[in-house]
């Protein structure tokens, strides 16, 4: 076996896995503060990504002013749909709420279609295009400049929220949110700041998913391995995300270059099952006793 291909090959799925834990994070972020699976995580990545397109191809900003404008949009978006969708869901089933998440991801997919149309399109270049090479092994520059944007802004939402005052209130809501109400924190508030925080998180790796691949209507799909990498990590685990990430990203790149690219979701999906009857709650995830 040659070894810097192989290297070559887990390289690529170390990159990816850092954009599946950047938007696994954003899914996080939602369901530990407000129990909600929103499924909807994929389309929200495709519409940050959408929006950057309009801001700089279409109005022509520049690319950094174009980012931090979609990002804005997307925030917005994410408390528009916490506000007018989630919110007056609060106190119904879960399985309610979460087909309300599916019927959100289909108009977000016919929102796009409307405006964009379904065609491919292409994001203006703004990563380096410099080939990366380690030893001998060659690494795509999108892709590795993508992962290092994934840990940057993986680091620095930690840190905001380590230290940060809402961020330390988003903590306390997401462990007991009757007790969070006692202490005086304002918990729909909290609502509001995780939908529009994971928003954006989504948006930037729509628009890195989008520089790499480009841009289709058919980018949601994306979320069904980010679904896979926060179960298979643990629902309500930050850590579960950013590892199940890496592990489902290399998973992929090897099932994709040996046994070819129809064959990548079968083998993240037997990865889940499997962990699952091992670990019903994922790698990381909280054990939780009910009484009868």
């Amino acid at each position: 076996m040659d070894f810097w291909l192989l290297f070559e090959v887990t390289v690529a799925g170390i990159g990816t896995g850092g954009l599946y834990a950047l938007t696994g994070l954003a899914f996080v972020l939602i369901y530990k503060s407000t129990r909600v699976l929103n499924i909807a995580i994929g389309e929200m990545m495709m519409m940050g990504a959408y929006v950057f397109l309009a801001f700089s191809a279409g109005m022509g900003l520049p690319v950094w002013l174009a980012i931090p404008c979609a990002l804005l949009v997307s925030g917005a978006l994410g408390a528009l749909v916490e506000r007018s969708v989630i919110r007056p869901m609060l106190g119904e089933s879960p399985t309610s709420t979460f087909m309300v998440t599916v019927g959100l991801s289909s108009i977000l997919v016919g929102l796009v279609e409307l405006i964009w149309t379904a065609d491919q399109q292409r994001l203006p270049e703004f990563l380096p295009t410099k080939h990366i090479v380690i030893g001998e092994a060659f690494v795509s520059p999108k892709i590795f400049y993508g992962f290092w944007i994934a840990v940057l802004l993986i680091a620095a939402v930690l840190l905001v929220f380590r230290f940060w005052r809402g961020g330390v209130a988003l903590r306390a809501t997401a462990s007991d949110q009757a007790a969070a109400y006692s202490m005086g924190i304002n918990v729909p508030r909290v609502f509001s700041l995780s939908w529009v925080a994971a928003a954006m998180i989504a948006g930037v790796a729509g628009i890195v998913v989008g520089s790499i691949g480009g841009l289709s209507s058919a980018m949601g799909v994306f979320g069904l391995s980010v679904l896979v990498v926060v179960i298979f990590g643990g629902l309500d685990s930050v850590l579960g995300a950013l590892v199940g990430g890496l592990i489902v990203g290399v998973v992929e790149a090897l099932a994709g270059f040996y046994l070819g690219g129809e064959y990548k979701l079968l083998a993240t999906f037997s990865l889940l099952v499997l962990i699952l009857l091992v670990r019903p709650y994922g790698l990381f995830g909280s054990h939780e006793i009910e009484r009868l």
